[in-house]
């Protein structure tokens, strides 16, 4: 039980672990759910004792006390992703963006690229044995801390214990803060009727057995809805969320095929409701893992019948794709959606989707364009890119040529657009 002396020994305050900071030190925050709400806001608060202390944060669904013009000079944000409540201080200047597929964030502290000087996370309360689950953040949250210095760790009573490569015992905390504040929730929106229609689409090439990856939104949980006749489905995927629950407790997720971890889902993070945070406590049909193993290609590819659906902001027609960026302003990242694109190539009968409304800005908009917009990121490369969806079909583009592809995705273009598209494929395939 010398754990728990350990932990005796070490509790504190969140303002007196803000002592472990100091000046030009890197800081990791726990990505996603898992963001150390308490200790965020008390550094921010002791803002004015320090100078260019550097924090790695990814997807924020707290308060970013830390992304705030006050906070210039004290503090600079890095990234990797920008989520909603980062946006508006990407667009002022108060975060810099380092380009990174998510499976090698973890990288980024292990060979030193970002020297992890303290990793602030947020844990579950100790079991018998003294170990602490990283709950729902593990994906670049473990390595950071398997890398730091110095870790602080928020052991929330609030946190679920979830299984898998996912704890963290208490005495490698050097600073524990005891901690009580519900999750934030991200509920998923409705789906659309232009996402149901996607949704059809996408689901039309889903069969018993697949193993699925799905991020977060309408349209994910659209596709769910819409497999509910299909048997044995499984998941591997870096975001869990409350769409796969359903499919769960009627039997249709069950792993029992997958060819990797069969029985279990695997996935490397968490968000949604409450009722997402009491499903997977202590479920030991979940588990959770590092990022740089769940996203790793070579451990997709395991999965036999790998069927991967992410979105993006438009295609061009030979079939690059930018999920990432409006022009030369970064507005989201990469993400994991090159991760598994390229893993689905490695599966045996894989299938990788890219699935968009045709049209954005109310139909101003088309998201099937001539060129990628000037100076906007290209995510997945067109030698990469499959399948195409939207609510006007599906374009299988492997093995295709550029100008079967150009074809084929004018004809998954809103209407109002077509015309114009076809402009650009007769001056550029005469």
């Amino acid at each position: 039980m010398e754990w728990k002396n350990h932990y005796k020994l070490h509790i504190c305050t969140a303002h007196e672990a803000v002592d472990a900071i100091k000046d030009n030190y890197n800081l990791v925050y726990g990505n996603a759910t898992g963001f150390p709400q308490v200790f965020c806001k008390a550094l921010a608060e002791q803002k004015d004792r320090f100078t260019n202390v550097s924090i790695y944060n990814m997807l924020i669904t707290g308060t970013p006390w830390h992304i705030d013009e006050k906070m210039k000079g004290h503090f600079q944000t890095i990234t990797s992703f920008i989520s909603r409540p980062s946006l508006k201080g990407m667009q002022e200047g108060l975060i810099e963006f380092i380009p990174c597929y998510l499976r090698q964030v973890p990288l980024l502290f292990s060979e030193g690229y970002y020297p992890v000087d303290v990793a602030v996370v947020q844990v579950s309360p100790p079991n018998d044995e003294g170990y602490c689950s990283f709950g729902v953040a593990n994906d670049y949250t473990k390595p950071a801390a398997d890398n730091a210095r110095i870790v602080i760790g928020e052991i929330n009573d609030q946190t679920p214990c979830t299984w898998g490569d996912n704890f963290i015992h208490v005495t490698d905390l050097d600073y524990i803060i005891e901690t009580s504040y519900p999750l934030v929730e991200t509920p998923s929106p409705v789906a659309t009727e232009v996402e149901l229609s996607i949704a059809k689409h996408c689901a039309s090439l889903i069969n018993d057995g697949d193993t699925l990856q799905l991020g977060i939104g309408g349209l994910p949980n659209a596709v769910l809805a819409s497999l509910k006749d299909r048997k044995d489905l499984g998941i591997h995927t870096e975001l869990f969320t409350e769409g796969v629950i359903d499919l769960v407790n009627e039997g249709v997720i069950t792993g029992k095929r997958k060819t990797l971890h069969p029985n279990k889902i695997i996935a490397t993070f968490i968000m949604g409701t409450k009722r997402v945070f009491d499903f997977v406590h202590n479920n030991p049909m979940l588990e959770l893992h590092p990022v740089d193993y769940v996203n790793n290609p070579n451990v997709i590819g395991q999965n036999d019948n790998m069927v991967s659906i992410n979105s993006c902001i438009e295609v061009d027609l030979m079939g690059q794709v930018n999920s990432e960026s409006i022009g030369l302003n970064q507005y989201s990242g990469p993400g994991g959606q090159v991760d598994y694109v390229q893993g689905v190539r490695l599966s045996k009968g894989g299938k990788s989707i890219i699935a968009i409304p045709s049209t954005a800005a109310g139909g101003k908009l088309s998201r099937i364009v001539p060129f990628l917009s000037h100076g906007a990121a290209v995510t997945t490369s067109r030698n990469d890119v499959d399948y195409v969806v939207t609510e006007y079909g599906i374009a299988h583009l492997r093995g295709r040529t550029l100008r079967e592809r150009a074809k084929m995705l004018i004809g998954l273009a809103h209407p109002n657009f077509r015309e114009k598209l076809m402009e650009e494929f007769v001056r550029r395939y005469k």
